[in-house]
């Protein structure tokens, strides 16, 4: 008789009254209670946080950090209700320790009460951390514990980016008022360069203007000087001509001899002598007009100057903390301003002391440079008019005493004048000089002032100036600088497709095991019948296969249409089970052939062996080094790997290398099992006696 003929009568006693039915279905339906409540249970664990009661504690008194209220408890207890992580409930400190201790509350979340004026204190002078406190206890459930460490770490990691933002917000903030200030300084830098530019043209007008003034007090002095020597003279000779004309009187006969012979000879000299005496005359009055008119001015502006001088210094060399460069420059410039004002008020008290005198002089030099004029103008004419000079002697007399008397007065006040007016030429000539010190000053000062504005300009140009936007961008980044980019290239959308591979073939074998337990591995008939070793292994493995298949189907039909799992290749998966199927079928056939009762026991064994070396939860390199080590020889090691790649994605070279160990691990149980069929048709003591039995 044929294998599959052997197979399928073997199925056929199932049919033969209610339990051997009732056995069947049970036989279909293990693996799917097995498979599908394992996977069921453990579908979403992730997804269903939200009903973990958990202890949230919020102590947090708040605090104020540059006039703003910091209430970090209520931020991070506002994003933890947002979130829905867990079941969250609010209680005292006291009830959530008692809670964690007596179950009520899986752990416990407490916010201390100086959390908030911690991170407030990053803005100060003494920065202080805060932090989360976490209170767990594993006697209630170890992996809640470890959930929550990693649940707590985002948000603590959240908490510090917030606390981060809001003091990098600070200083973008800073850099902004940095930012105005410095501009704000660059303009006040203008003004003070465009003020000092304005104080150093009115410094050059002033040295302009008094070296003017000491050229003109020069020309004055020697102006003076000459027409003190004239005024000697004409003393001298107007008082000789006073005593001629009274001599002329009484001898013009006899002396017009001689004297018509000289006034015919002398007429362009003393017209010479008369123009150089009316032009002096002028000279000197047009100077001292001069001269009392621009000292006050002079003196006003000198002290205008001081004064600018004088606050410049003091705005950017006494009141600020870092002093200007250039302040020893403006320090000469104010005490060099300082002198020259002083010597402007001498000046200025000089001419006001000398006022009636001046005024004086002033008259008697127009008198003396109209009668100069007339005597120049009348000079070529002297000859002629001898004879009315003669008729007019007495009357000349007359006015020759009083000349020389006005001359012996001119003489004395023009030595007076002289004298003054070398006093005020030395005293320009100090001012001049202060004047080209303070000059050259207010140009080094007014060229620091530029450069100051122009440099506090490029400065504000490289401050940052940012706006609300800029601020968020740049804290965010600066708070949280390195992102993780996570690219999941296959990824499971939840906890139980990713357990699926390892869930699967732990049902499928114990499927193999329990069909075993109600189908003999070898089939007597075939036994009693002497059919070929080889016939007889396939006699008993095909209806178990068969058996497979069928809670393959059911299987795959309930997790997929009842639970869910989505299967990127689905027809490969299928495929895929029926050949797990097939091999553990042989697997346990032939550990059940060969072993008898006891090969039951090695089924379960070797199944421990392959759900603790197959990698089907954490990475097999985490296990001790004896998984590690038998980890490449069984089976199931092969089977979930390929499982994740069909269920999930990912290359297919280990579902083909699987296939190919399934293959041979199933041809090699077979033979193992032909080998054990063969043994059985020798009838042995042990087999009508056996020492064990299941």
């Amino acid at each position: 008789m044929r294998s599959p003929r052997l197979a399928a009568l073997e199925l056929r006693r199932f049919g033969r009254g209610r339990l051997p039915r009732a056995a069947l279905v049970a036989l279909l339906v293990l693996p799917l209670l097995y498979g599908a409540l394992y996977l069921w249970s453990f579908w979403d664990p992730y997804g269903r946080l939200d009903r973990i009661p958990v202890a949230l504690v919020n102590d947090d008194k708040g605090a104020t950090a540059g006039g703003k209220k910091v209430t970090a408890g209520d931020d991070i207890v506002d994003g933890l209700r947002d979130s829905r992580t867990f079941a969250w409930h609010e209680v005292s400190d006291e009830e959530a320790r008692r809670g964690v201790e007596d179950g009520t509350y899986y752990l416990s979340l407490t916010i201390p009460s100086d959390l908030s004026r911690r991170i407030a204190s990053s803005s100060g002078a003494s920065p202080e951390t805060g932090a989360l406190q976490v209170r767990t206890n594993d006697a209630n459930n170890y992996i809640v514990g470890q959930i929550s460490r990693t649940v707590f770490n985002e948000v603590r990691s959240a908490a510090s980016t917030k606390a981060s933002r809001t003091f990098l917000d600070k200083i973008f903030v800073s850099f902004s008022d940095i930012h105005d200030k410095t501009v704000t300084a660059a303009q006040g830098a203008d003004r003070l360069n465009t003020g000092i530019g304005k104080a150093e043209q009115g410094s050059k007008d002033l040295a302009d203007g008094l070296r003017d003034a000491q050229n003109g007090s020069g020309r004055l002095v020697k102006g003076l000087t000459k027409l003190d020597t004239g005024a000697g003279d004409l003393q001298d000779g107007s008082r000789q001509v006073a005593d001629g004309t009274e001599a002329l009187a009484d001898k013009v006969n006899g002396v017009y001899d001689q004297a018509g012979p000289f006034l015919k000879g002398n007429e362009k000299t003393i017209g010479d002598t008369a123009r150089l005496v009316a032009d002096s005359a002028r000279t000197v009055k047009d100077n001292l007009d001069v001269l009392v008119k621009l000292a006050p001015g002079a003196a006003r502006a000198a002290h205008l100057n001081a004064d600018v001088l004088a606050d410049v210094y003091k705005t950017h060399c006494e009141t600020v903390a870092v002093p200007d460069p250039v302040c020893p420059d403006l320090k000469r410039a104010r005490t060099a301003a300082a002198e020259v004002a002083t010597v402007a008020d001498d000046l200025n008290t000089l001419i006001a002391d000398q006022d009636g005198d001046l005024k004086t002089m002033r008259d008697n030099l127009g008198t003396l440079q109209n009668q100069a004029t007339a005597l120049e103008r009348r000079a070529p004419h002297l000859y002629e008019d001898v004879d009315d000079a003669v008729k007019k002697i007495n009357k000349l007399n007359d006015g020759a005493q009083k000349v020389a008397a006005g001359a012996e007065k001119l003489h004395t006040g023009l030595g007076t004048a002289q004298s003054g007016a070398t006093t005020l030429d030395k005293g320009i000539g100090t001012a001049a000089s202060g004047a080209q010190t303070l000059n050259g000053g207010l140009y080094k000062l007014s060229d620091g002032s530029g450069r100051l504005a122009g440099g506090l300009h490029d400065g504000a140009k490289k401050i940052p100036d940012y706006d609300k936007k800029d601020r968020d961008q740049r804290t965010g980044v600066m708070a949280d600088p390195v992102q993780l980019a996570s690219h999941d290239l296959h990824k499971a959308p939840n906890y139980g497709t990713g357990f699926a591979p390892y869930f699967i073939p732990l049902s499928l074998w114990v499927g193999a095991m329990v069909a075993y337990m109600l189908i003999t591995p070898l089939n007597r008939r075939a036994l009693a019948a002497g059919s070929p070793a080889w016939r007889i292994a396939f006699a008993g493995w095909l209806p178990v296969v068969a058996v497979g298949v069928l809670q393959v189907a059911a299987l795959m039909a309930v997790l997929h249409w009842a639970i869910g799992l989505q299967m990127l290749r689905a027809a490969g998966t299928i495929g895929f089970l029926c050949l797990v199927t097939a091999c553990f079928a042989a697997i346990v056939q032939w550990l059940n052939a060969r072993f008898g009762a006891a090969g039951r026991i090695l089924v379960l064994a070797l199944l421990m062996l392959q759900l603790t070396s197959a990698g089907g939860t954490y990475p097999v390199q985490t296990s001790p080094g004896f998984f590690n080590r038998i980890h490449p020889f069984l089976p199931m090691s092969y089977i979930v790997e390929a499982l994740r790649r069909l269920i999930t994605g990912g290359g297919l070279g280990p579902v083909w290398q699987a296939c190919g160990v399934l293959a041979a691990f199933t041809a090699g149980a077979l033979a193992l099992t032909a080998l054990a069929a063969r043994r059985r048709q020798v009838w042995t003591l042990d087999r009508l006696h056996p020492e064990l039995s299941l």
